[in-house]
């Protein structure tokens, strides 16, 4: 079964649920989520995949793929969010954190 695209409704759902605007994390899980990336087997796939879009060869199942890689990524980029904010809030800023 190939996964569907994220949809706006998707994007709402998963906003809804992590609320991104509220600060919460406390500051050792906003590290730990900082931290959070992909490996390199996985930044070596996208990139193979990112030029097989651009030369507009991808077969169905590599199109499945990278929609799969850019919905991770985008859940990742709003946890990321989320964990910035909530080291700033607590007068940490995250220059603490792993991902800059």
């Amino acid at each position: 079964m190939q996964p569907t695209p994220m949809t706006q409704t998707d994007a709402a759902v998963f906003g809804r649920l992590i609320k991104p605007d509220h600060s919460d994390f406390s500051p050792t899980a906003a590290r730990e989520i900082l931290s959070l990336q992909f490996d390199d087997d996985d930044k070596a796939r996208m990139h193979q995949l990112s030029l097989k879009a651009q030369e507009g060869t991808l077969t169905p199942d590599e199109q499945a793929e990278i929609e799969s890689y850019r919905r991770a990524g985008y859940m990742l980029g709003v946890l990321w969010s989320k964990a910035r904010l909530s080291l700033s809030r607590a007068g940490l800023g995250a220059a603490n954190g792993h991902h800059t």
